[in-house]
């Protein structure tokens, strides 16, 4: 009976603990990063002032003293500027890429053609 006790109490005790939160909720002046449905479907002048955004935050984060700042800040610093990088390929459409394979084959079909 007693083990049935202390068995229930540790479950009760382990379930009350297991739903604490440490996440931020502070942004601290940090943009949101949006998703790829949220960017699909903003036009050409939100995507140009959210690119302008970004912009501002990076050269923002350049400007800082990095030294100053706790490992954990650093960390989270490197994580928005990855977070800002994607969303502004994303908002930048990307473009063309070429292997340089595809540019051999390319130059063979262009010189048989001529």
């Amino acid at each position: 009976m007693k083990k049935k006790i202390y068995l229930i109490a540790l479950t009760m005790l382990l379930s009350v603990t297991a739903f604490n939160s440490y996440a931020s909720t502070a942004t601290d002046g940090a943009l949101t990063i949006l998703s790829k449905e949220q960017i699909a479907n903003m036009t050409t002048e939100q995507k140009q002032a959210r690119v302008e955004e970004i912009k501002a935050r990076v050269n923002e984060i350049k400007a800082m003293k990095k030294s100053e700042l706790t490992k954990q800040e650093r960390k989270e610093l490197r994580t928005e500027l990855k977070g800002l990088k994607h969303e502004a390929n994303a908002l930048g459409g990307g473009g063309v890429y070429l292997s340089v394979g595809a540019i051999i084959i390319i130059i063979l079909v262009l010189i048989l053609i001529l």
